[in-house]
């Protein structure tokens, strides 16, 4: 296996997404191939602006790259931003600095044409600069569906269009990415995200003691977990489901991305409970307190470009489950309670906390083969591919995604 260049659009941190999950596992599976993990851009024009000088002064530092403790061939690298992205010619000069650290920091590692993968569209100027042997662009979210400027959906499009002409593979983790993709063709391969079912089967048998954080919280506990952003995140349908449901605790557990706006509104319900991150390694546990899982998202064209690793985390749990109609949780309506509307969702809550457990097992058994382990399965293949510029043969493309792991576009 290649050496690997990986950039991210998340830092590596303790809580983990689909990008950690399929890092891992290569770097245990293949303890020689060496990866080289690059966070995003310490953004020192941003701490000037806000008159941080000393933060400012720190991010000025780039350390060289600093293998992980438990994992010695991933070695983590953060490059400096210097100006702001708003002008052309900042955003050149950004552009030209990363690729000189990075490039830097290979030579430091000994790299010798690795495979460049790429997580964020703007990193599609670093495509052909790495002395890479082959270019993979891995494609989790529609980035341009979110609410933005015209002007900004134009310039994420173009890198997008871009990055997918110029790599020799583009990984997408949905079924709504895969058709949009698919004027690519044979280069474009299907392969959804995971989940460690082991880690999470202790769940639903209730063999853990209470965690902490949940211990003392009133039931029922009906807990989301994940990042929560404003644009997102469906806040007058959680604040709803809080008035019609006093009794109890609503907790979204996972990174705070609200404005303040919205945070307040939610911290001023006595029963909503906003967690900040939880580390990956103690979440299954946090979990077993859960009397219902819930997914309040807003049902968009974002949401229905995602494939949400929560999807798998809920039912490997065994736990009940209630959602708005979002990609993904639609192709379980046996399985995952399905609401709009406040009203709508208490009620579907109410009918899931009657449920028990009878319905667990078969939770569980619909993600039984949807593990990272099958998931990396078909990136080492892509991978493995791209380096040798050869062509997989092609798989039958299952739109509902329910049952495919791994499939391509014909």
């Amino acid at each position: 296996m290649p050496d690997l260049i990986f950039i991210s659009i998340e830092p590596w941190d303790q809580v983990w997404r689909r990008n950690q999950f399929v890092t891992n596992l290569l770097a245990r599976r293949h303890p020689q191939q060496r990866i080289l993990w690059v966070n995003p851009a310490n953004d020192v024009s941003n701490s000037v602006r806000k008159g941080r000088w000393l933060e400012a002064a720190r991010r000025l530092h780039t350390a060289p790259p600093q293998a992980l403790a438990d994992l010695p061939n991933v070695f983590l690298f953060t490059p400096v931003k210097l100006l702001p992205n708003t002008l052309p010619v900042g955003n050149a000069i950004n552009d030209a600095l990363a690729r000189r650290q990075i490039r830097h920091a290979v030579r430091q590692l000994g790299f010798d044409k690795p495979v460049l993968w790429i997580n964020p569209h703007y990193a599609a100027h670093m495509a052909g600069q790495m002395d890479e042997c082959a270019v993979i662009y891995d494609i989790t979210d529609d980035w341009s569906a979110m609410p933005m400027s015209a002007k900004l959906r134009a310039r994420i499009l173009r890198q997008d269009d871009e990055l997918a002409a110029r790599c020799d593979a583009v990984i997408v983790c949905s079924p709504h990415l895969a058709e949009q993709k698919k004027q690519y063709g044979a280069r474009v391969h299907l392969i959804p995200n995971g989940v460690d079912t082991e880690r999470y089967r202790p769940v639903c048998q209730r063999t853990w003691e209470p965690h902490p954080l949940t211990a003392t919280w009133p039931r029922p506990i009906l807990a989301h977990t994940g990042t929560i952003h404003s644009d997102r995140t469906d806040v007058p349908l959680v604040l709803d489901i809080a008035r019609l449901i006093p009794r109890g605790t609503i907790a979204l557990i996972g990174p705070d991305h609200l404005n303040d706006a919205d945070r307040d509104r939610l911290r001023a319900m006595p029963n909503i409970r906003l967690t900040g991150p939880v580390a990956n390694a103690v979440l299954p546990r946090i979990m077993s307190g859960f009397d219902v899982c819930i997914v309040p998202h807003r049902v968009d064209a974002f949401s229905e470009s995602q494939d949400p690793l929560k999807l798998y985390e809920y039912l490997a749990c065994g736990l009940p489950i209630v959602s708005t109609p979002i990609a993904g949780f639609r192709n379980y309506p046996e399985l995952i309670h399905l609401a709009t509307g406040g009203p709508d969702f208490a009620a579907a809550i109410a009918t899931a906390l009657n449920e028990g457990t009878t319905r667990s097992s078969d939770r569980q058994a619909a993600v039984a083969s949807r593990t990272w382990e099958a998931c990396v399965d078909r990136i080492e293949n892509v991978i493995a591919a791209a380096a040798k510029k050869t062509e997989l043969p092609p798989v039958p493309f299952d739109r509902s995604g329910r049952d495919a792991v791994s499939s391509k576009v014909a």
